[in-house]
């Protein structure tokens, strides 16, 4: 396959129309509403004074008389009142790594592109909660930033900021680009982007993340809430240790493993905190259910 057509191949391109269809896999593993506090700082619903009605029920002494529901009043003879949800201005920044160690896999996709799907089904997710997200994509050229914004258009937004990055990305490898600038680096960016008590989700394989990492995410989480989603080929779990060759186009690399799965921890801890794993080779309805767990719908920020 020459290098033009490899942009073309499955699990290699990346296209708009395929994450815009994840919204369904993303809202169908939704499940149940957590009835209890869930660890890692992921919280309940609580109830407000916001705009959104949460539900209507019959009045009970105490209520506030300001919250009576005239129309379930009038139609049912006895007093309702309005409970609302709390008011939230949740923000999401979703960042996506791009930089040639992505740019392979064994199977299904490669690391990026899965990468790119997880955060889809992350920001569809976010959108349908009443919040908003913007992205930040990471490569061996210029960062691409898509501002923040709410709603299908801010999601479809990020979609298209999604695929440019990672067109760019795929050219600059095919004219043998293979350079890895330290993802520390990118992350400066961080701060211009997503304002104080926004979450930043962070998709990556965290190769060269440079000395600086484990400060720089400790520093953005003096302001913002970030979470780490390390994307990993599982494949290489199997394979014995080693040195393996990888090319896209002009370009070469080498995946070294280490004998405990693609050279790093084989649980799911980085820079001291819990990252989610994520195997790029599952099938995204996998992955969709693995998101839904991790990801509730009422967690901090």
């Amino acid at each position: 396959m020459t290098g033009v057509a490899a942009l073309d191949a499955p699990g290699i391109a990346l296209r708009a129309e395929s994450l815009i269809a994840l919204r369904r896999a993303a809202l169908a593993s939704g499940g149940e509403v957590p009835l209890a506090s869930l660890p890692g700082g992921f919280v309940t619903k609580r109830r407000g004074h916001g705009q959104d009605v949460a539900d209507v029920r019959e009045y009970v002494t105490g209520d506030d008389i300001r919250h009576l529901d005239r129309g379930s009043t009038a139609r049912t003879g006895v007093l309702h009142v309005r409970r609302f949800q709390e008011e939230r201005d949740r923000v999401t920044l979703l960042v996506a790594d791009f930089r040639p160690a992505m740019l392979w896999g064994t199977r299904r996709a490669f690391r990026s592109v899965a990468a790119a799907e997880v955060l889809s089904m992350i920001g569809w997710r976010v959108v349908e909660e009443g919040g908003r997200v913007g992205l930040l994509a990471l490569g061996a050229g210029a960062p691409v930033a898509v501002p923040v914004r709410g709603r299908t258009r801010g999601m479809l937004d990020v979609i298209g900021g999604l695929v440019r990055a990672h067109d760019a990305a795929l050219t600059l490898a095919l004219s043998g680009e293979d350079r890895d600038p330290a993802l520390e680096a990118g992350l400066t960016r961080v701060e211009r982007i997503a304002p104080r008590g926004a979450e930043v989700v962070i998709a990556s394989g965290f190769d060269e993340t440079g000395g600086g990492f484990r400060d720089r995410i400790d520093a953005l989480s003096q302001g913002r809430v970030p979470r780490l989603v390390w994307m990993r080929d599982e494949t290489l779990r199997t394979l014995p240790r080693g040195s393996y060759p990888i090319r896209i186009g002009a370009t070469r690399a080498r995946v070294t493993v280490s004998g405990d799965g693609a050279g790093g921890d084989p649980g799911g801890i980085l820079a001291g905190r819990p990252a989610l794993v994520v195997d790029s080779g599952a099938a995204p309805e996998d992955t969709a259910r693995l998101i839904a767990a991790a990801f509730p719908p009422d967690r901090e920020p």
